[in-house]
């Protein structure tokens, strides 16, 4: 075997050892949501680096923050979160479990057919702490029961929920936004305003945050918002290390 594929086939072991101590021996089934203490514990060895820090020594658990892609979600929208989180947690040395989720197992096609493989599915994952959910052409996962149902199971349990750009549509669909604040795209404020009139859609903001839920702008005002919950999820010198780190002009004012 050559040392290239002696690597590979070591770092395809190493991935898998870090997704089966993630998700230990639970499955589990939205039909109804978790309890509270249905979480896993720190990652075993060989897996996410579990450090005590300031961050994480309120909660005592690690803090698992799940996004939710699909085909043609916009590629900014998903990744750009997943930047910032990952960026303070390795900052911060926080005990954190940053993760892509998708209906299905195999590649999504991201927007611009920018292929992406999902850590896991909306049938077999860990517990969710913060849910983000992406933008891009949505309109297709409204037409899908199976992931509404998801979302709202998962939202009502979650500690904090977010979307980015059109993601607030899947939001709003599972009747997660009802009577709040929110925003979206600028393009697509009217057509929100339209379809759930139960929403008070802000126009001109990069982020409105109400409780315990969090809707961005498009595609990059998701950075600004995933900032300012890292601002909220640890601390804000932690939101302005991570901008820093980023080379990123943080907007803070929404």
């Amino acid at each position: 075997m050559s040392e290239y594929r002696r690597i590979r086939k070591l770092e395809r072991w190493e991935k898998e050892a870090d997704r089966e101590a993630l998700i230990g021996t639970r499955r589990l089934s939205f039909a109804r949501p978790p309890a509270a203490d249905a979480r896993p514990g720190p990652p075993g060895p060989g897996s996410m680096p579990a450090v005590s820090t300031h961050v994480t020594a309120t909660r005592g658990s690690p803090l698992n923050l799940g996004i939710y892609i699909y085909d043609d979600a916009e590629v900014l929208d998903f990744s750009g979160p997943f930047e910032v989180f990952s960026t303070a947690k390795r900052l911060a040395q926080a005990d954190w479990n940053i993760f892509l989720l998708a209906e299905t197992a195999g590649p999504v096609q991201a927007r611009g057919g920018f292929p992406v493989c999902p850590h896991f599915t909306i049938d077999d994952h860990p517990p969710i702490d913060v849910l983000l959910v992406a933008g891009g052409i949505h309109t297709g996962e409204l037409e899908k029961p199976a992931v509404i149902e998801w979302i709202a199971n998962v939202a009502s349990s979650a500690e904090r929920v977010a979307s980015v750009c059109t993601g607030a549509f899947l939001l709003a669909e599972a009747g997660r936004l009802d009577g709040l604040p929110v925003t979206t795209h600028w393009e697509d404020i009217p057509n929100l305003k339209a379809r759930y009139p139960a929403l008070e859609v802000l126009e001109n903001q990069r982020w409105v945050n109400r409780g315990n839920t969090t809707t961005s702008g498009g595609i990059s005002a998701g950075i600004d918002m995933s900032l300012f919950l890292v601002s909220e999820l640890a601390s804000p010198e932690l939101a302005e290390r991570t901008a820093r780190q980023m080379e990123y002009r943080w907007q803070k004012q929404p």
